[in-house]
Order: structure tokens, then sequence, then C-alpha cells
């Protein structure tokens, strides 16, 4: 009888823990891997030491639009920062690339699609940007329009933290 009690127990310890095991694994990943437009691979670990902010945008989107040089602006002053755009139009690629080329974009830029937005969010609102602090953990999220003066402002509110 004691023995069939420990193992009905046993049993119910092993359920349990293939529920959380399957509850663990089916969280969000806050990781990502893109491809960029050149064919270059871009993982979050890749950047570890770095501030990296994902920003999602279209060249139909007007406050996207407005965005962009203050990001480039970003990446080509601020080694501690890297920038990557996940361009969301879904036409003719070549589009987006006669567009970076036109801003002189000078980022990475990804074309993007819903599958590629899914590892981060479900992606309901362009311009969409999400931050990764230096150790590679989910920083922060602005849904709409971001300026070069409230991320090096957010940059600094954390760094003085530490």
């Amino acid at each position: 009888m004691a023995c069939q009690l420990r193992y009905q127990i046993l049993k119910h310890k092993l359920a349990w823990s293939f529920c959380l095991m399957a509850l663990l694994l089916s969280a969000p990943v806050q990781a990502f891997e893109f491809q960029d437009a050149t064919g270059k691979i871009h993982k979050l670990e890749d950047y570890k030491g770095r501030w990296v902010l994902v920003n999602f945008w279209a060249t139909w989107c007007p406050p996207c639009l407005k965005e962009i040089p203050d990001l480039i602006a970003l990446y080509e002053s601020r080694k501690d920062i890297m920038v990557i755009g996940v361009a969301m139009d879904s036409g003719d690629p070549q589009v987006v690339m006669d567009f970076v080329r036109s801003m002189s974009i000078t980022y990475p830029t990804v074309l993007g699609n819903r599958e590629i937005a899914s590892q981060l969010d479900d992606i309901s609102l362009l311009p969409s940007t999400y931050f990764y602090d230096p150790d590679g953990n989910p920083a922060a999220r602005q849904l709409g329009i971001i300026s070069r003066e409230s991320i090096e402002t957010f940059i600094e509110s954390k760094s003085s933290k530490k």
C-alpha cells in the first residue's frame, strides 16, 4: 500500500514537471535571429555588451520615415548601440531596398513579415521599437515614433542605475 502511494505521488510529480517544462518551453522567446537583405545573420547574442534596438517600420508609414534619420545618427555615432531595421512592407523587396539607398540607411535592414516579427511580438503598430540591454535582456518597447533624444535619455537613465 505504501509503495503504491509513493508510486502515485511520483507519477503526479513527474506529470507536474512535464507540464512546467512545457510551459517554460512555450513561453515567448526574447532572442531573435534575423537575416538582413545582404544575407548576414543577426542574433541578439552577437551583440552582447551593446544596446540593441530593433525597429519595425514600412516605407508607407510617415512616422516611421520621420524617425529613420535619428536611427541612422545613433547607429553611426554610438558604438554602444546596434540598430536593426525590419521593413514590414509586403510588396516588392526591390522597392524597400531602393528606399533604403535613397534614405542612406546604413544600419542592417531585414525584409520582414509576420513570421519574422513573431520572434519578438505580434506587431500591431508601426513603428514599433524593441530595446535590449547590453546583457541581452529585454529593456523596453516603444509603440509609435521614437527619437534619438528619447533613446539616449532612456539609456542614460538605465546606465545611471547600475
